[in-house]
């Protein structure tokens, strides 16, 4: 088996959050931010997503979502998903 190491997309399907809004997207090359193509990035949001941003790099079969932010009230759902 071969090294793996997917892009991946994130992107925001429902916001109560000030800091997003449907259709923002976070884009991940690798374990790198790919900031060019990112909207807005939240750290609180990726400490929840990042163990599921981390599977879909490495080629694990998850569903792409809805995943959601812990943050208090202001709810935030992504989907997420190999960025081919």
């Amino acid at each position: 088996m071969g090294y793996i190491d997917n892009k991946v997309k994130v992107t925001v399907i429902e916001s109560k959050c000030p800091k997003y809004k449907v259709g923002d997207v976070i884009c991940f090359e690798g374990s790198s931010l790919n900031k060019e193509k990112s909207d807005n990035v939240c750290m609180v949001a990726m400490n929840a997503l990042y163990p599921f941003i981390y599977s879909f790099r490495r080629g694990g079969s998850l569903r792409n979502g809805p995943y959601q932010c812990t943050d208090c009230d202001e709810t935030v759902k992504f989907t997420i998903e190999v960025d081919e």
